[in-house]
């Protein structure tokens, strides 16, 4: 009789896997792109205002384009927020490089200075946002170092700047009544109607510039999971592959995935937002949704942003997907 009923369970699973195609179980052992939208849902919660994550600013003295983890933009302030992942013991030494002793890879492992990397962020931003004619107040963008790793313990914490945020500190950091976030030393106080309308003229144009910058491309994985990197192709069935074969960066904004059934066969159907992000294409034509319908089983290629990985994930794994011009 159990050999039976074992007998049948194996069948019936071999069958669900053919028909149905299991939801792909998606366990990266990734921490940073989830640490990311995890700061930026904390600080809207505790602060208001709008978090723009996975930043890639260009930066002409390079040539290349910088990283940025995420920008914080209240009506008083726009900050710059490094989030650092370090675990262990953290110390700081003479020239202000980190050394984590016992964390998750149980070795001693060297950070450089992430003030100053940060500090480097900052001017490239400013640079970019004046060009998009953005000039911001003396005093209105600064930055934050932020360690939300429940892991990160320090020797001598008054020997951290004050712009670094300890594991300690970011846990006891408390919402604000008032409309700036008032979370930075020296936030501007409200002042006038004039200049309260200034600061809210800023953070509009301020808005509107960051949610059109390039950005990293993102997975929102049904584990509540999300992911930062580049999307490369779709990979399937040829007929599903030449469904898609409209669906670019250079004309989708957003994908919504649902899935759906037929005839016993599991699908996912795309809802493509064909809704260039690119501000050079605000004279192109107003934005359109479309459906496509593929097997779940059609993968998405993607280059994860912490490792330089490509991975396969399966569409029935995908809530969503956003690509940047």
């Amino acid at each position: 009789m159990w050999m039976e009923i074992i007998f049948g369970l194996v069948i019936y699973r071999l069958v669900r896997r053919f028909f149905y195609d299991d939801e792909q179980q998606v366990d990266f052992g990734f921490t940073g792109s989830n640490s990311l939208f995890a700061v930026a849902d904390r600080l809207q919660t505790l602060y208001g205002g709008k978090a723009y994550v996975g930043l890639q600013i260009p930066d002409p003295d390079t040539a290349s384009r910088q990283s940025i983890d995420l920008v914080h933009v209240t009506k008083g302030e726009a900050v710059v927020v490094s989030v650092i992942n370090a675990s262990g013991t953290v110390s700081i030494d003479g020239d202000g490089t980190w050394v984590c002793t016992g964390g998750s890879k149980h070795k001693t492992e060297r950070l450089c200075d992430p003030t100053v990397e940060a500090k480097k962020q900052v001017a490239v931003l400013e640079s970019y946002l004046e060009q998009r004619g953005v000039t911001l107040p003396d005093g209105f963008l600064s930055f934050k170092i932020v360690c939300p790793n429940p892991n990160f313990r320090t020797i001598h914490p008054d020997y951290f700047p004050p712009e670094v945020v300890t594991y300690e500190q970011w846990v006891e950091l408390k919402p604000v009544k008032k409309s700036i976030s008032g979370w930075i030393k020296g936030a501007l106080p409200l002042g006038s109607r004039d200049k309260n309308d200034k600061q809210e003229s800023v953070q509009q144009n301020l808005g509107f510039v960051l949610s059109t910058a390039p950005m990293w491309d993102r997975l929102e994985l049904n584990n509540n999971k999300h992911l930062l990197g580049e999307f490369l192709e779709f990979k399937g069935k040829s007929d599903d592959v030449t469904s898609l074969r409209n669906i670019k960066r250079s004309k989708v904004g957003r994908m919504i995935i649902q899935k759906t059934s037929m005839f016993g066969l599991a699908h996912s159907k795309l809802q493509v937002l064909y809704a260039p992000r690119d501000y050079r294409s605000e004279g192109a034509s107003g934005s359109e949704f479309n459906e496509v319908t593929v097997r779940s089983s059609t993968e998405v290629l993607f280059q994860l942003q912490e490792t330089g990985k490509v991975e396969k994930i399966k569409l029935s794994s995908i809530i969503s997907m956003s690509l940047s011009p």
